[in-house]
């Protein structure tokens, strides 16, 4: 069986060796990845020299021109894959030159080798041969020692125990251009026998290497995509600081300015009041100051001290209502701190402040379908005569409602946030409708 080149273990081998070039240059073309186009070009080299025992006897002639220079054109590539393979650019920088130089060479002997038939004959390639193949011998062994000394890597390991197995065989297997083919035909097996083996073992061994990379690749595909999502999410959150920070000092602002009008009427027990209520106020809003979001609880506490500061500025002060519905879990819910505030500040200044007679706020919030409502209604003068007094464009926001719906839309990543600022006018009564929704998970 060993002596016959189209038994069934040498048409294994062959076919084999066709298939993974086959799969792996279609690989190339999908990545672009030089790896596998040389690993490919290694691979059909060699099925082209395998393929020589089939061709009848008539082209042995053309056959003298190719057998030489095929396998100089396999190790070419194949040193060209081991260099991609095993990044030698990086990790054997100056032994790199001499895998650099070592191609250049095979592939001059390759066309010399054609030369050499073309001029003188079959003999002096194989002479030739004889006087070369020690020389890659030994420089490849030295190669492969250097790869395991500098290079503490498993693919590095696996890589040399398969080279090395293919260049002992198929070192055994070129004892034929010494002693003749009958040596080995004696022992029942063809010289050529231990090419094939070391060729199907050495694929197999490579093939591992291969997919221990594509996975080392996937997983560093995996790692650099959760990096990535922590990278986006510490940046959001920078936003939502920023704007928070921009936000503080806008409200620390009013209600600084709030006491020294206190202050300036001679309203001291006022004053020390609203003092003590804002110093309370600041505290709640520093304990929460550390995080991002906060809880919808949290965040209506905050609000009630703000209101009851409020009603102690505005004249008459006026009625706070809030409604939470049945289905609502204010403790689980999270939300950017001080969302709702600009909105009820908006309310007050810009709304029922410039209003005669009673005047109301009401909060409500509710789960509708899923996302949470949040509406705030006033019976003010209304957005657009607020707009009209002020000057304001119809496009422009107030700067604390802008900024809070930039922080919302950012916690929830713009995925289910609607809100609408709408004026309810109308013949009868005015004020001012605002609507804020957004996923309740």
């Amino acid at each position: 069986m060993l002596l016959d080149f189209h038994s069934e273990i040498y048409s294994w081998i062959r076919g084999g060796l066709f298939v993974l070039f086959i799969y792996h240059f279609l690989i190339f073309f999908q990545n672009k990845s030089k790896l596998y186009l040389y690993y490919s070009l290694y691979l059909l080299a060699l099925t082209i020299y395998l393929f020589q025992h089939l061709l009848p006897e008539e082209t042995s002639t053309f056959y003298n021109y190719l057998n030489f220079p095929i396998q100089f054109l396999a190790y070419a590539a194949y040193v060209a894959f081991a260099r991609d393979l095993l990044d030698t650019r990086a990790h054997l920088i100056k032994w790199d030159k001499y895998f650099e130089i070592e191609i250049k060479i095979l592939l001059i002997l390759a066309v010399v080798f054609v030369l050499i038939q073309f001029l003188f004959g079959e003999n002096y390639q194989n002479k030739a041969f004889v006087i070369i193949a020690p020389f890659l011998t030994l420089f490849t062994l030295a190669s492969f020692y250097v790869i395991i000394s500098k290079i503490k890597d498993n693919s590095a390991r696996y890589f040399v125990a398969g080279s090395l197995i293919y260049v002992l065989l198929a070192n055994v297997s070129f004892i034929e251009i010494i002693t003749g083919p009958k040596f080995f035909i004696d022992y029942g097996v063809q010289p050529m026998f231990f090419v094939y083996l070391g060729a199907f073992l050495q694929s197999i061994i490579f093939s591992i290497i291969i997919g221990f990379i594509i996975k080392r690749i996937q997983d560093k595909s995996k790692n650099a995509e959760v990096r990535l999502a922590v990278k986006l999410k510490e940046m959001e959150e920078l936003k939502m600081t920023a704007l928070q920070s921009q936000m503080n000092p806008h409200f620390l602002f009013n209600s600084l300015n709030s006491i020294n009008n206190f202050v300036l009427k001679n309203e001291v027990e006022k004053a020390s009041d609203y003092i003590t209520k804002f110093s309370k106020l600041i505290r709640v809003i520093l304990n929460s100051s550390s995080s991002p979001t906060s809880s919808l609880s949290e965040e209506l506490t905050i609000l009630a001290l703000y209101v009851k500061l409020e009603q102690m500025r505005v004249t008459g002060g006026f009625n706070y209502n809030v409604t939470i519905g049945d289905n609502i879990n204010s403790e689980s819910i999270k939300v950017p701190p001080l969302f709702l505030q600009p909105f009820i500040e908006n309310a007050i200044w810009h709304g029922i402040m410039k209003k005669k007679g009673e005047k109301t706020i009401d909060l409500s919030i509710k789960e509708d379908n899923g996302y949470v409502l949040c509406e705030i209604l006033d019976n003010g003068v209304g957005i657009n005569k607020t707009k009209q007094i002020t000057h304001l464009s119809q496009k422009k926001k107030f700067f604390g409602a802008e900024a809070t719906e930039n922080r919302i839309r950012i916690l929830h990543q713009n995925k289910g946030v609607d809100i609408e600022i709408k004026d309810i006018s109308n013949e009868n009564t005015t004020g001012t409708k605002v609507s804020i929704r957004f996923p309740l998970n």
